[in-house]
């Protein structure tokens, strides 16, 4: 299938856009944190080496057609989705010092950061034009669209009453992360693959293969990180919460 003219713009405009908002928003967070000059320097510099080398390499591997999947063979897309998640979801849970930079970080910036997923909608386009299968472009498309428009309305609302939308923002998190199950349950099940059980009439071909592959094998990966952290960040808060009530409540 030939590849329309007008994506490589748009997927490579929107993933080197997500990084840029990610490294200014990190860099604003962490100075209005107080952290010193040494500090924010080292580390924004580590993240922009970690993420912008990790974005060259899957550029590389995605350029090179090593995810591209074909009907006799077995897929593997799976590495580059799944192994930056379980390298990062390990640091969020383990790491002090990215447990800092979490805390650091505004919780309505960890959301509203993923208004991107609105790019979602090319799924839709490529539906139309009758180049991705519906059963993998409705739910992915829509799903994504949802959560990218839905992030700053629910980043505004905890801004403006944490305590009372902490539930939302719960909410809104286990509702991105459903949708990144989904779409990736239905990318596998879609395209051309020993595993394929569906769209065997319009094979969902695009998906694997550059550009469009940058969306599952870097921005899902990043989308799913930004959801642990945030549910990450609103643990240790409803933590804190309960240790001040615990000790307010203590006889003196």
């Amino acid at each position: 299938m030939i590849v329309p003219a007008y994506l490589p713009y748009y997927v490579l405009t929107f993933a080197i856009g997500t990084i840029a908002a990610i490294l200014f928003g990190l860099r604003g967070a962490l100075r209005n944190a107080g952290w010193t000059t040494f500090d924010r320097t080292v580390t924004v510099r580590a993240v922009a080496i970690t993420v912008i080398g990790w974005f060259l390499l899957t550029l590389a591997l995605a350029s090179a057609d090593a995810y591209r999947t074909a009907a006799d063979r077995i897929p593997t897309i799976q590495y580059g989705i799944f192994v930056p998640i379980l390298i990062g979801g390990l640091l969020i849970w383990r790491s002090p010092r990215l447990a800092r930079i979490i805390d650091a970080v505004p919780q309505h910036w960890l959301i509203g950061v993923q208004l991107y997923r609105a790019l979602g909608v090319m799924f839709l386009i490529l539906y139309a034009t009758g180049k991705m299968p519906g059963l993998f472009a409705w739910p992915a498309g829509l799903g994504d669209v949802l959560a990218g428009v839905l992030a700053p309305v629910v980043a505004i609302a905890y801004r403006r009453g944490p305590r009372e939308n902490a539930d939302l923002v719960f909410g809104w998190n286990l509702f991105g992360l459903a949708d990144l199950v989904v779409a990736v349950t239905a990318g596998f099940l879609t395209s051309p693959s020993q595993f394929q059980l569906f769209a065997f009439d319009l094979p969902n071909e695009l998906v694997s293969r550059f550009p469009l592959v940058l969306i599952p094998v870097f921005l899902v990966p990043v989308s799913v990180l930004l959801h642990l952290a945030s549910l990450s960040k609103l643990r240790r808060g409803a933590l804190r919460g309960n240790h001040r009530r615990e000790i307010a409540r203590a006889p003196a």
